[in-house]
């Protein structure tokens, strides 16, 4: 399944340049251009408390967003830069580029764990540590997933979940070379607290899931 993506509303920015941008932020706007994808570049105009939420949200730098602007057909962009006020900290300028349906890009796709009643560590008492609950996959623009799928069946206490242990989605892959750790599954708190391996592969699992 497709993952839906989110809306981005914007409006079109009458008058170009610095005296045009500073107005928009006078009247509570933050301006803004999107570019790209064959069209010549449009000025643009977000509300402040709108996208102050939308940055707020996390992920905003490497979220596909629809954007809709009246008068125009919706595209498909994604944030190439954030310009912010150096003493606020306030958002002051949001470039987007226009992306087609082929277009390669790095985004964060949840991480669906399935089958707990087919992992043997965890109907041993084991605890299922999710070192990431999202990865960052290289997609297409027009064909990114929902999520991706852990299947947890045969996995006993001490066993470790590598990106390169789980089945991507066609066209998929890891935006990173290195087989980092997705997540473990871990002794119970008795036998960890005893100094057993348990205790020591989730340390493991937990170091290598750091960038």
């Amino acid at each position: 399944m497709a993952k839906e993506i989110p809306d981005l509303n914007a409006e079109v920015r009458t008058g170009t340049g610095k005296g045009a941008a500073r107005q928009s932020r006078r009247e509570g706007k933050v301006p803004g251009v999107v570019y790209g994808g064959g069209s010549d570049p449009l000025s643009l105009n977000f509300d402040f408390n709108y996208l102050f939420h939308k940055l707020k949200a996390g992920r905003f730098l490497s979220t596909l967003f629809n954007l809709k602007v009246e008068g125009q057909d919706d595209v498909r962009v994604i944030c190439r830069g954030v310009q912010r006020d150096v003493v606020k900290d306030m958002p002051t300028h949001v470039d987007l580029m226009r992306l087609r349906r082929t277009s390669r890009i790095n985004l964060f796709i949840h991480v669906e764990f399935e089958n707990h009643a087919e992992a043997p560590g965890l109907k041993r008492g084991g605890t299922l540590t999710i070192v990431r609950p999202e990865v960052e996959l290289n997609v297409l623009a027009g064909e990114i997933p929902e999520q991706v799928v852990v299947d947890l069946t045969g996995l006993d206490i001490g066993d470790v979940v590598h990106i390169n242990d789980v089945k991507l989605p066609k066209g998929v892959k890891a935006s990173v070379q290195r087989n980092f750790v997705i997540a473990n599954i871990a002794a119970p708190s008795g036998l960890r607290s005893a100094g057993t391996d348990g205790d020591e592969d989730e340390a493991e699992a937990e170091e290598g899931g750091e960038e």
